[in-house]
């Protein structure tokens, strides 16, 4: 004879308990009561059914009772209420809510799953607002899009900035309303930590989300209509939603006299018993163990009901079944953004005072060269004596979702952070890079667990600096137009051997770069001369996301960076500058910062002034970024655009002047310097680049000129030493002039003939040779480098070179290019 059992509650933990009773045991009964209508439902999916996303109710339905019914041989109460369960009888004593007809039924075993109600505070005059939602089941779901359909309210409010309050807030801006979204608290998804959340912030601001921060609502007035905030401040609205977190389901529990825990959460036992072994409880209603520090803690999330509903009954049919807690894993799409994390984060991990290091990544969501790529925003936490994982975060548009699922996966096995770097995770360029992320933030983790680097926090930086330490940023100059920490003096990584002499040797250092990575390199050739040297974790791009203060709302937003819609545009994304009309489409798609700045800094340089260029980014960042880099160099950041996963700018050259309708020539101090790319490897062309070259430096000019793919052919020696190359380098080396008497022309090159006739024609007229004009530029100041990625990519050794040539990449030209009057490519 079987048993009864009496599942009190469906959705997630109740119905899967259920599933898996049966399919345990034929001959159990099994009693499912719910309360509603509706006993297996997708309540993560209701906002998106109020957005419009989901076009059909029905596809919120997992299971009808009816249905349940039919496969399951279950009994199915709906609109029936567990009143009290009589532990002594073991009776469950529930109630038809309709009828208020009364029904007793005894019970083998009870599985509580009445899940988490919203918390509704007392403010004065919330239960006469006649506008006001709660969202939890399908009633409410249908009152909300009923209100927004039929009313069609133009401002909505947002009291909570948790995963369903701002889940709320994206739905109701893509329908068309204003919102604002208010909380207590100093940050939005306070599982987060603060550097993670803030571009997040900014990226809701830039959709039109007003955020009002360390704020409060002290009363409701006019019926909903008006909202005193604790600011002093008033707030109209048309609608307001309340999701400042949910409560447990505990009343039942509580009457029939089971132990509650923290927050009046049911205490349960790792077989999910709570303190009258026949009585189980799973989902919402139930407290859990923190998986990794042990403590107790509530968890309202979907994978932790529907894991437990089954353990559940796995135990009730005597089998080995244990829930061993919680890792607290989520996910959240923000607009074009996404947001995901698992494990502690490092509010809980200082408050409970466990050691622990932080590292932060910039990596590509997938190879940088394959379109589409954006970067991700990755923190990892871990004890840097173990390498225990305690938990990650990440924040990008694309490939978030897979890189947290990986950590998670890894916390449950037990790796250490260092071998993170040896998880073998799938690699094409569409999906990944031959280093992951996850494999990259392994590596850096490593390094600090071996002692090869310290590193420096965002938060302690001002201190640090305060106490007397000095900040090198190793980025190019050019890079420091977009920001550079206060304080910090700059010397590029290619330069920083020959500097050592500058940098005092009675202070410790801190080396800054973009992410972290060329910081990293710095700090290990800093620390082996002998340096106390900490690498800024990050970068600035970490630092500078908590620089500051923000705007506060959507109004400041706009007057700060000149938001306006902009008309969708076509973008091409080769060649990558095109023009269109009066307009240049820059694409920038794929780059990570600084790349994009750096993209709009070298298509600027030849543009006319009141030119305009609309640049389309993947870097989420690049919306700030593009605001401050305008502000500093003197032009105009006209609108910026951020959907689709892209940020669009439209920038124009030069400053607009009050009253003017075209933008001024006159933008910028007088720039003196002259730069010239040399592409070309032919005599006539290199003749005339040097000679341009040398009339320059006559004039008091400071003149680079950087040397590039074929043009590097100029600077090689004729009796160059042997050096030992392989394959493709060796056949390059063999098919380009070596040296400048090997140059042909671009014209009547005739086998070599036309060259000779030139120097002949030039010697005779007492026109100096290339080599002698190479060495009057040299004396006369004139700077010639060497593009390294085109030596690498050509093969080309530095061996090979002539002596005074200097070695650099393009954030190094960019900069000479930013002192230059005139920028020439030769």
């Amino acid at each position: 004879m079987g048993r009864t059992i009496v599942i009190i509650g469906g959705v997630a933990g109740g119905a899967s308990a259920a599933a898996r009773l049966r399919r345990l045991n034929e001959e159990d009964r099994i009693i499912l009561v719910e309360r509603g209508e509706h006993v297996s439902f997708a309540n993560c999916g209701l906002p998106y059914y109020i957005g419009e996303t989901i076009d059909s109710r029905d596809k919120l339905f997992l299971q009808t009772p009816a249905g349940i019914r039919s496969r399951f041989n279950i009994d199915v109460k709906v609109f029936t209420e567990a009143a009290e369960i009589d532990r002594e009888r073991k009776l469950v004593h529930c109630r038809n809510v309709k009828t208020g007809e009364a029904l007793q039924i005894p019970y083998d075993f009870v599985v509580l799953s009445p899940g988490a109600r919203p918390i509704v505070p007392p403010i004065p005059g919330l239960t006469a607002a006649e506008n006001l939602f709660t969202l939890r089941n399908i009633p409410d779901t249908d009152r909300i899009k009923a209100y927004v359909d039929t009313r069609q309210p133009i401002h909505a409010t947002v009291i909570g900035a948790g995963f369903i309050g701002l889940e709320m807030a994206e739905i109701l801006r893509q329908r068309g309303l204003e919102v604002t979204v208010i909380d207590r608290g100093q940050q939005i998804l306070n599982p987060l930590d603060p550097e993670m959340v803030r571009p997040l912030e900014e990226h809701m601001r830039l959709h039109g989300v007003e955020l009002r921060l360390n704020e409060g609502v002290e009363a409701i007035e006019q019926q909903g209509r008006l909202l005193r905030l604790s600011s002093g401040e008033e707030l109209r609205t048309d609608m307001v939603i309340l999701a400042i977190g949910v409560t447990p389901e505990n009343e039942l529990a509580r009457s029939s006299g089971l132990e509650l825990g923290i927050r009046g959460a049911v205490k349960v036992n790792a077989h999910l018993q709570t303190s009258d072994p026949a009585i189980y409880a799973v989902g919402d209603v139930i407290e859990v163990k923190d998986r990794i520090q042990g403590f107790d803690t509530m968890v309202s999330l979907a994978w932790g009901a529907n894991r437990q509903g089954r353990l559940a009954a796995d135990h009730i049919n005597g089998r080995e079944a244990s829930y061993t807690g919680a890792l607290g894993t989520a996910i959240i799409k923000i607009f074009d953004l996404t947001a995901a994390l698992t494990g502690n984060n490092e509010k809980t991990l200082k408050s409970l005072g466990v050691p622990y290091e932080a590292v932060h990544i910039h990596p590509n969501s997938h190879a940088g060269y394959y379109p589409g790529a954006a970067p991700i925003a990755l923190k990892l936490l871990f004890n840097p004596h173990t390498g225990a994982i305690y938990g990650a975060q990440g924040v990008g548009s694309d490939g978030v979702d897979k890189r947290i699922d990986v950590i998670a996966t890894a916390i449950r096995g037990n790796l250490k952070a260092g071998e993170l770097a040896d998880i073998e995770l799938s690699y094409a360029p569409p999906y990944s890079s031959a280093k992951d992320p996850v494999n990259m933030a392994g590596y850096v983790a490593s390094n600090i667990i071996e002692g090869l680097v310290r590193s420096l926090q965002w938060h302690e930086i001002d201190e640090f600096s305060h106490n007397g330490g000095l900040i090198i940023d190793v980025r190019d100059e050019v890079e420091r137009l977009a920001g550079y920490i206060p304080g910090s003096i700059n010397i590029p990584l290619p330069e920083l051997r020959d500097r050592l002499s500058e940098i005092p040797g009675d202070k410790e250092i801190a080396v800054s770069c973009q992410v972290g990575l060329r910081g990293y390199i710095a700090a290990r050739m800093l620390s082996q001369s002998g340096y106390q040297v900490r690498n800024v974790d990050g970068g600035y791009k970490t630092y500078a996301v908590m620089a500051g203060k923000k705007p506060g709302s959507v109004e400041q937003q706009k007057e700060s960076i000149g938001l306006a819609t902009m008309a969708p545009v076509s973008v091409v994304s080769t060649p990558e500058v095109m023009r269109k009309e009066e307009r240049l489409l820059l694409d920038a798609c794929g780059l990570q910062c600084p790349g994009p700045i750096l993209k709009v800094y070298e298509t600027l340089n030849s543009m006319e002034a009141g030119q305009q260029v609309e640049i389309t980014a993947t870097d989420f960042g690049f919306a700030a970024d593009i605001r401050q880099w305008c502000s500093k160099t003197g032009n105009t950041l006209e609108s910026v655009d951020v959907s689709g996963g892209t940020v669009k700018a439209l920038v124009r050259k030069g400053v607009k002047q009050s009253g003017d309708s075209v933008p001024s020539s006159a933008v910028s101090t007088m720039k003196e310097g002259t730069t010239l790319i040399v592409f070309s490897s032919d005599l006539d062309k290199t003749i005339a680049s040097f000679i341009i070259a040398s009339g320059a430096a006559a004039m008091g000019k400071q003149v680079t000129m950087f040397f590039t793919f074929w043009g590097l052919n100029v600077l090689r020696r004729e009796q160059a030493p042997k050096v030992k190359k392989k394959g493709l380098d060796r056949m390059f080396g063999m098919m380009m002039p070596q040296g400048t008497r090997k140059l042909p022309l671009s014209r009547m090159s005739m086998g070599g003939l036309g060259a000779k006739l030139i120097r002949h024609t030039m010697q005779r007229k007492n026109v100096d040779s290339l080599e002698q004009l190479m060495q009057g530029a040299l004396r006369a100041g004139v700077k010639l480098m060497a593009c390294t990625m085109s030596m690498d990519i050509m093969g080309i050794k530095q061996e090979e070179l002539i002596e005074g040539v200097e070695f650099g990449g393009v954030a190094s030209y960019l900069g000479a290019a930013e002192d230059s009057g005139v920028n020439l490519f030769i």
